[in-house]
């Protein structure tokens, strides 16, 4: 439905309006200069390795020893694949949070893992009943699979939940996996990486990458750190049979990042916030009741519920649109009335996890001049009142 309407709002897409940095693409520029094109060690270029250990000790706090335990990955999503792959065995349980990142599940599916979902509760902020997450693990679990801040509803889980979930593991001897790709993406609290929590390393798999901190998602380049010997020459081999090695020209962009100057994490993160509040403002003045929620502590998404009202009076289904999906889904139909008569893209609910039914993931990582044209749209679609007008009534 997104290529079948002119000029849309890319609300839809979990991207970055910025450029990457010029310390990133200057040493791309240079890796080609210097005819950096061919084969490179599978687990990543030397140099980067060293950089993301440094990275990983100071700036997360965990105890990575050798640049050894470093494996570059073409992209997040390769990560969580390679990792899947490397630790689930047929039928291993793995927990993931409901609503979540569609991929997370899928990867777990790919290994013949079992995904087993659990809430995450709007009303604690998008975080876990953490007496419900441990009440989710039966004798067949071997992963609790975590991502902080949250794709989609951007919740940040707290010092004290990593904490509890952290003695959980260790008390029922379970593998974490911690997806942390909007480690710098917060507005209110703060990040804290599991696997820096005393005992949590050796039991814990970190994952990151470089696109939301530099802004290079269509590079595609992360990472993951993995102390346990075992896993870490299965994971070499996934990585091995998967991609050979990670592009080398990205690989150096990798080393311009983390070398150059960290200040583009900084300014991103406070246009981001800036955006957040213009959107907000703008969802409340323009919308009215259609969409309800809090602005997010972390990441770059607005996941809105949909008024009930609108869900039983809702429009007939439109050429173009899935009349079947849209009739059992309200989100469905309403991402199908906002693309199809707004030009406003964006993602429902339900492809998050049955939790997600009811809601809309809004990504305003966009640049400001996309954001208020789509506020506009949505204000012609819903009809609410200016204002002054407003006031009036």
């Amino acid at each position: 439905m997104m290529y079948s309407v002119a000029d849309p709002y890319r609300l839809d897409q979990g991207d970055l309006s910025f450029d990457s940095p010029d310390t990133v693409k200057s040493a791309m520029v240079r890796a080609i200069a210097e005819n950096r094109t061919h084969y490179l060690q599978t687990a990543g270029v030397p140099r980067l390795r060293e950089l993301i250990a440094d990275k990983l000790r100071r700036r997360n706090g965990i105890p990575v020893e050798d640049p050894e335990e470093v494996l570059v990955t073409h992209g997040g999503i390769h990560g969580l694949y390679m990792i899947c792959r490397a630790m689930l065995e047929p039928g291993d349980e793995v927990v993931v949070p409901d609503p979540e990142w569609p991929p997370a599940a899928g990867n777990v599916l790919a290994a013949r893992g079992v995904v087993v979902g659990c809430p995450l509760r709007e009303t604690m902020g998008w975080r876990y009943d953490l007496d419900e997450l441990a009440s989710k693990i039966t004798p067949r679990t071997r992963v609790l699979y975590l991502n902080s801040p949250h794709n989609p509803t951007g919740g940040v889980l707290t010092r004290e939940d990593l904490e509890r979930i952290a003695a959980i593991a260790r008390e029922r001897s379970l593998w974490v996996i911690s997806d942390e790709a909007y480690e710098d993406v917060i507005f209110d609290g703060e990040h804290v990486s599991i696997a820096s929590l005393p005992g949590m390393y050796e039991r814990t798999i970190p994952l990151y990458t470089f696109s939301k901190s530099y802004a290079m998602t269509g590079l595609r380049l992360g990472y993951v750190a993995i102390r346990d010997a075992v896993i870490r020459d299965r994971a070499k081999k996934i990585l091995f049979y998967t991609a050979s090695n990670v592009a080398s020209v990205v690989q150096f962009g990798g080393i311009g990042a983390l070398e150059g100057s960290q200040d583009c994490i900084a300014t991103f993160r406070d246009e981001l916030r800036a955006r957040r509040d213009l959107f907000y403002r703008g969802v409340r003045d323009v919308a009215g009741d259609t969409f309800s929620g809090q602005p997010p502590a972390g990441a770059f998404y607005a996941f809105l519920k949909i008024d009930p009202a609108w869900s039983r009076t809702r429009p007939a289904p439109t050429e173009g649109a899935r009349p079947e999906r849209a009739e059992a889904s309200p989100s469905w139909s309403m991402v199908e009335h906002l693309i199809k008569h707004g030009r406003i893209g964006c993602v429902p609910g339900a492809d998050f996890g049955p939790s997600g039914e009811g809601y809309v993931r809004f990504c305003f990582a966009r640049d400001r001049k996309e954001l208020t044209g789509a506020l506009a749209s949505m204000k012609r679609l819903f009809g609410v009142p200016s204002l002054p007008e407003r006031a009036r009534c």
